[in-house]
């Protein structure tokens, strides 16, 4: 039994480990890595070529000349605007080009390079709603839809009696318009002209102005090589006009979408590439995290039931905060503080280590109402037989208590599944992850949910039917 467990640590260990190898073999090759949110057209956004999903976009254009003239090759990390600059700090990105502006706030935490574009704010609206807000002043009181940490919240929020909702995706955002929960979404006129639905949706005349509205590159503090690399290659392009000329083809690129009138089944089968990809990461992520759990859970449950009294301090304190704080706190502390003492996971690293250390918790009392539950007349039984504690434990009570709990710990799996789904918020590309792709590179607002809401619950729906099974044969078994 213990020679089983221990190679199957070993086994889970080498596969964990193996994404950080590969990731070390590949930085023997000069590499610049590129943090964006590519949901932000022209600037950013998904699009299928060739039948491969690519990122695309005049940044992107930016980042490939300023890999080019530093001899390097670009690697683009797609992430949630409001992570980019965590992901700076912690040093996992080099360089940001996301159609961000270099505001005060910002500059007190990374550097920006010279401005590379400037864009002028636009309002959108519904078409019926076009004439309603055609002016600044008709915008007071409306219900405004933003992005999260951008520019243009603050303009929203300086708009008397206004009510801001800020999300993280320009895609939420116009569908909270067509939906009726904003009035107007403020975004940049080429953000506008290439993600409207010209069908529902119309840029009124009113022109709000902002402080800033330049965009720049943004590096780390005090990293002046790169620095200066890069407003040596944006002074060089300004100066040939070639950043107008990727705003063209970009906007060429994104014009040429179309939307597809497809059934939710149809949306499936024309984009399962994506969804077989995420759900690799999701099934990994999920089994690793429950195994690593189940052990860990294990052993903090026989801390806990252990006489030593500190033993048992440091499993109960462990249960109680892993247990009442949110995991998605727990996955960004793990992936974005700890970089501070230079401890640096990978996204899928991060992801399985906070699934496995939330799971343990609630194993963990799991385990222990298992082995409490299991008559103390059999332990004293194979004592009084020679057996000391822990072979007792390890022979009599744990086999049954794992037996008993097996329905709950089958419930774990399929809860840990689910939950899975807020490591792409670190940019793992699970399910969730490919569904909000195909949210930002198709028209489609509902069809990626409702699929990924299919496939979990295809998921969760045959792993409780084979635990049903396993549990019917185990039950059979104490009839005999």
């Amino acid at each position: 039994m213990r020679k089983k467990i221990t190679t199957w640590m070993l086994l889970c260990m080498v596969v964990l480990l193996s994404f950080g190898s590969i990731a070390g073999a590949e930085g023997e090759k000069k590499t610049v890595i590129l943090g964006t949110s590519a949901e932000y057209m022209p600037y950013e956004f998904h699009k299928t070529i060739d039948g491969v999903d690519t990122i695309v976009g005049f940044d992107i254009e930016i980042a490939k000349e300023i890999a080019k003239d530093m001899g390097a090759e670009l690697v683009i990390k797609d992430t949630s605007f409001d992570a980019l600059l965590p992901e700076l700090t912690s040093g996992r990105i080099d360089f940001v080009i996301s159609g961000m502006n270099p505001t005060e706030d910002r500059r007190k935490s990374i550097d920006f390079s010279i401005p590379y574009y400037r864009a002028e704010q636009s309002i959108i609206v519904r078409k019926e709603d076009k004439d309603k807000y055609n002016t600044v002043e008709s915008l007071e009181g409306a219900n405004f839809g933003v992005q999260k940490s951008s520019v243009q919240e603050k303009i929203a929020k300086s708009i008397p009696n206004s009510n801001v909702i800020s999300l993280d995706k320009v895609p939420d955002l116009l569908l909270q318009l067509e939906t009726g929960r904003v009035d107007v979404v403020i975004a940049e006129y080429p953000v506008a002209k290439a993600n409207i639905n010209e069908d529902t949706m119309a840029i009124t005349d009113a022109k709000p102005v902002s402080e800033n509205d330049e965009y720049a590159v943004g590096v780390r503090k005090g990293n002046e090589e790169l620095l200066n690399s890069i407003n040596a290659t944006l002074e060089r392009l300004k100066e040939g006009d070639q950043i107008q000329k990727f705003v063209d083809q970009a906007g060429d690129l994104a014009a040429d979408r179309v939307k597809d009138d497809l059934n939710t089944f149809e949306f499936f089968w024309k984009y399962r590439d994506y969804y077989f990809k995420g759900i690799q990461y999701t099934l990994l992520i999920s089994a690793l995290g429950v195994l690593f759990g189940f052990i860990l859970g294990l052993l903090i449950a026989l801390m806990r039931m252990s006489g030593a009294s500190i033993l048992k301090f440091i499993a109960t304190a462990y249960i109680e905060i892993m247990r009442g704080t949110p995991m998605l706190v727990q996955l960004f502390i793990i992936h974005y503080s700890l970089a501070a003492f230079d401890i640096k996971f990978t996204p899928i690293q991060s992801g399985i280590l906070t699934l496995s250390l939330n799971s343990a918790a609630y194993l963990a009392e799991i385990f222990r109402a298992g082995i409490q539950g299991v008559d103390r007349g059999q332990l004293e039984a194979a004592r009084s037989l020679g057996m000391t504690k822990s072979k007792a434990m390890r022979h009599i009570v744990l086999p049954q208590a794992l037996k008993s709990v097996l329905p709950a710990i089958g419930n774990e799996f399929i809860v840990i599944i689910k939950e899975s789904s807020i490591v792409s918020f670190i940019g793992v590309m699970d399910i969730m992850y490919q569904a909000q792709i195909l949210r930002g590179s198709t028209f489609a607002a509902l069809n990626p949910l409702l699929v990924a809401a299919m496939i979990y619950f295809i998921l969760t729906f045959s792993l409780s039917k084979l635990l049903g099974v396993y549990e019917r044969k185990l039950s059979a078994s104490d009839n005999r």
